[in-house]
């Protein structure tokens, strides 16, 4: 095992020879992986194909990124970078709670105790059974996840300048324990330490690239050793269901193990990019907004999958096209291109509330050309919401939702 730097010195620069955040500035190779995530759960969302999570573990790189930043973050007191990212967080969460709760007021929904978490979500808020209110709701795991991973990480960075591989191999430990009914709780309980158990080490392995311990180890262990790790995990899936059709996010330990082997290969083998390669420079634009919209798109893009799924299902209706277009009518990308464009919407609509959030003056449209401060340790990700109402042609189309990116 390799020593560990005393707390206070400054850590060793990474494989690329820069921080992986350097002062002042942003990452874009971040950037890049957190729009590919964003843009990965969306179609994991709209199609259900069970591989996709396999080729992107969106949600243990989204994590991994966030753990980063905060670590860097939490350079300054603890108690101030908290304060910073939970008001960050909850402006946006308010405005679709105010959407959903007031709708689902008129519907009939009478709130108890539990409506406080529409406000904090330390634990899941409660919504009707109708769909929409499930797609509008069913993303806030994540969060509610992000916000736990938020307040534990003064202890959690403490732990691993002390422990870093003991820290770091806890959660999904715990996540094999609860697996096996060693721990049972209550299910609001249970719920938030199965998530802590899958990302934890994704969020603690972020923490660890940008305090150097990754740089320490010589080079040929993170590539040696995270194939094993996603191999034990696609074993242990294979094991409890994922080869006869079930999803990996139903099996979080399997889950834990390769999204944390996924996010060694990816912070092992990072560049550390002030600017963009000549080949991504066409994407500029893109990358930045979806950086800076990144809770929006997560909050938001369930419910404009299920509009989308709706309005292109009701092509149908349309004689010409049903005849001799059915091959069209039955594709899931006409549905992906709409429901990109109701996403847009929504950060016309709504994405001003995390310039609000950060302090920053409100932007429609932040795609890069303005000079406003950007960061977020969010994205999208979140989880896939339930089967939607539309007809059985549309349905084979876009394929079954799942639980979770």
């Amino acid at each position: 095992m390799t020593s560990y730097t005393a707390p206070g010195t400054a850590p060793p620069p990474s494989h690329g020879g820069t921080s992986p955040v350097t002062a002042g500035g942003r990452d874009r190779y971040f950037d890049l992986l957190r729009a590919l995530a964003l843009f990965r759960v969306v179609l994991y969302h709209l199609v259900g194909w069970a591989w996709l999570p396999l080729v992107f573990p969106s949600m243990g790189v989204m994590f991994a990124l966030a753990g980063s930043l905060m670590a860097r973050s939490l350079a300054r007191p603890a108690l101030r970078v908290i304060r910073s990212r939970v008001r960050r967080l909850l402006p946006p969460l308010w405005v679709l709670g105010a959407a959903a709760v007031t709708t689902m007021l008129v519907e009939g929904w009478r709130p108890g105790p539990s409506a406080v978490f529409w406000i904090l979500p330390l634990s899941d808020p409660p919504f009707l059974a109708a769909e929409w209110a499930g797609d509008m709701a069913e993303p806030l795991w994540y969060l509610r996840a992000y916000l736990w991973f938020v307040l534990l990480s003064p202890l959690l960075l403490r732990l691993l300048r002390r422990l870093p591989w003991l820290t770091l191999a806890a959660p999904v430990v715990l996540s094999f324990a609860l697996a096996a009914g060693y721990l049972t709780m209550p299910e609001r309980i249970d719920s938030a330490l199965t998530d802590f158990t899958t990302f934890g080490a994704c969020w603690i392995l972020g923490m660890a690239r940008h305090e150097g311990v990754l740089a320490r180890l010589p080079r040929y262990i993170v590539p040696s050793l995270a194939p094993l790790v996603m191999l034990a995990g696609l074993w242990w899936a294979g094991q409890h269901g994922f080869a006869t059709g079930g999803e990996l996010d139903g099996i979080p330990p399997a889950d834990a193990l390769w999204s944390l082997g996924a996010v060694m290969m990816l912070l092992h083998f990072s560049p550390s990019w002030e600017s963009w390669p000549p080949k991504l420079r066409q994407w500029d634009s893109v990358i930045t907004l979806l950086n800076a919209r990144a809770v929006t798109v997560y909050l938001w893009h369930n419910l404009c999958i299920l509009l989308a799924a709706l309005l292109w299902d009701r092509m149908w209706d349309v004689d010409l096209l049903a005849e001799h277009a059915s091959w069209l009518l039955d594709s899931w990308v006409p549905v992906l291109l709409i429901a990109w464009a109701l996403i847009a919407v929504c950060v016309l609509l709504f994405g001003w509330a995390e310039d609000l959030a950060a302090g920053r003056r409100p932007r429609l449209w932040p795609n890069g050309q303005d000079t406003g401060k950007m960061e977020t340790g969010l994205s999208h990700p979140a989880r896939p919401a339930g089967e939607s109402k539309v007809s059985h042609r549309s349905r084979a189309a876009i394929g079954p939702e799942t639980r979770r990116p």
